[in-house]
């Protein structure tokens, strides 16, 4: 476990030696902490999105708005957590494309890369905490990290797709019965 500022930290769930800023398909989950439900509830194997599983969507389909290298795929809100594919494309790294690269030496071992997945995501979680706070949920919080998975093929792609359009349907039964989480 490495230090920084004389405080232990977690080393990273990445995998080593790959850019997470390589134009690639990622899927991605999201948890709310201590998986509590804050954006709605599953009934009947439909998914009821309240008010900020509502804004929580919306500020998930406007990510590519803010981040020009994004493209979004299949993807899900749950009432305690997010599912979803996020497409890296290439962005211009350069000055003739306008873009300014400010180093910070001091964060720089341990801040993502610029236009980064942990970047995009982080941006995305700080968003939807900060609306939800001054918004009237000031318990609301997200887990640390996220859960990525490379998708390293068109069959992953398929599975992982058909996983997140089942998800509402899938919760109904582990919502409704919490003993069947664990159940394999």
């Amino acid at each position: 476990m490495s230090k920084f500022r004389d405080t232990f930290r977690i080393e990273s769930a990445r995998l080593k030696d790959w850019d997470y800023s390589n134009p690639w398909w990622y899927y991605i989950t999201i948890n709310t902490k201590d998986h509590i439900e804050y954006f709605g509830r599953v009934l009947d194997g439909v998914l009821v999105l309240d008010n900020l599983g509502k804004i929580t969507e919306n500020y998930w389909t406007n990510i590519p708005k803010h981040f020009s290298n994004v493209e979004l795929d299949y993807y899900v809100i749950m009432p305690n957590h997010i599912r979803g594919i996020v497409i890296l494309k290439e962005y211009c790294r350069d000055v003739a494309c306008n873009v300014t690269t400010k180093e910070n030496n001091f964060y720089s071992k341990i801040s993502p890369l610029k236009n980064s997945l942990s970047t995009i995501i982080r941006s995305f979680k700080s968003a939807v905490t900060k609306y939800a706070h001054e918004n009237g949920f000031i318990n609301f919080q997200w887990q640390n990290r996220f859960y990525d998975r490379i998708i390293r093929n068109e069959k992953e792609l398929y599975n992982i797709r058909k996983y997140i359009e089942l998800n509402p349907m899938k919760g109904n039964i582990e919502f409704d019965n919490p003993e069947n989480i664990f159940v394999l």
